[in-house]
């Protein structure tokens, strides 16, 4: 069992990272049927939470189905952040968790994200402001520092713990790596081995198999994994994982009718969140990865990308399911 503040995780859990564009609730839905056992929102900007920004304020719908479920926020000023914080909190997730890792230069040069890495005594205070304000867990999610010259996160873990997180998520690169070369997990390693780390720490980056999700648990002996891009068109790989962990046997892949039935059942959910129109146009950039490595797919594609109507997109999807069944076959 791993404990965040009050909340008890099973005894290895597998995280779904927050994502940009990407886990929204529909995308969550479909990762919770397939064993995600703590999930995030997408990341929301604390100027356009206190500013009342519709798109911001969407972000915050969470569901029972979903947890637990942590909100993640990100901005450069604290007295907004705080703000930003009880808001979030009045919303009841089960936590409440703040990114220094977002590299991209909309975020970190504007002195949010990872940005707050060069800036350690500014992290530690505003991250103190909303454990004061949060009536629930406070975690953070990071990187290694901001370049190869300041790996700095041993000492980043150690100041936040002091002043109260529940837990860390680290993802092994820099900020100058952006999403390039591999993840380096030897500093997180680093980490749990410290003794005065008492906190959960959870591994984050390439993690896109159940074998590395093992190595990574026995080399680095992290308390949980936190999983982003390979979930994408593949949220069956929690379940995978899991029982690989337990079993030491691969699961075989989803079938073509299941990755059909999963991408149905994602476009439906998005279009009762989010509409018709937009639900299906936003679902547009799923398709080419719920159904990577089919041959000859293109035509299917470029039909499902510029489909405006459910009952076509649908029947196109049925025709997916009977060619690539058949070929299968």
């Amino acid at each position: 069992m791993v404990k965040i503040g009050s909340l008890e995780l099973p005894g290895f859990p597998l995280l779904l990272a927050p994502m940009e564009d990407v886990s929204d609730p529909p995308f969550r839905y479909v990762c919770k049927q397939n064993g995600a056992d703590l999930m995030y929102t997408e990341f929301i900007s604390s100027e356009g939470l206190i500013r009342d920004a519709r798109k911001s304020k969407m972000k915050l719908d969470i569901f029972e189905y979903e947890r637990p479920i942590g909100i993640q926020l990100f901005g450069s000023d604290i007295d907004s952040m705080r703000e930003a914080g009880r808001i979030a909190d009045e919303a009841q997730p089960d936590l409440i968790d703040i990114n220094y890792g977002c590299p991209v230069k909309a975020v970190a040069c504007k002195g949010a994200g990872a940005a707050l890495l060069q800036d350690i005594p500014k992290m530690v205070k505003m991250t103190a402001e909303i454990v004061k304000i949060a009536t629930r867990p406070v975690t953070v999610k990071t990187r290694l520092g901001w370049d190869d010259s300041t790996r700095n996160i041993g000492e980043v873990a150690e100041r936040l713990q002091d002043i109260g997180i529940a837990a860390l998520t680290v993802h092994g690169r820099t900020r100058a790596q952006l999403y390039k070369g591999p993840a380096d997990w030897t500093l997180i390693g680093k980490i749990k081995e410290n003794p005065r780390i008492r906190i959960p720490v959870f591994g984050n980056g390439d993690v896109d198999s159940p074998a590395k999700a093992l190595e990574m648990k026995n080399r680095y002996g992290v308390d949980g994994i936190m999983i982003g891009r390979a979930s994408i068109g593949h949220p069956w790989i929690f379940n995978e994982i899991k029982h690989f962990l337990a079993t030491g046997q691969e699961l075989a892949p989803p079938t073509i009718s299941q990755r059909v039935d999963t991408c149905i059942a994602h476009l439906d959910y998005s279009i009762r969140w989010k509409g018709e129109f937009t639900g299906i146009v936003e679902m547009r950039r799923h398709y080419t990865n719920y159904f990577k490595g089919l041959d000859h797919f293109k035509e299917y594609r470029t039909r499902l990308v510029t489909g405006n109507q459910y009952e076509v997109i649908r029947q196109t999807l049925e025709e997916v399911r009977s060619r690539y069944a058949a070929v299968a076959a």
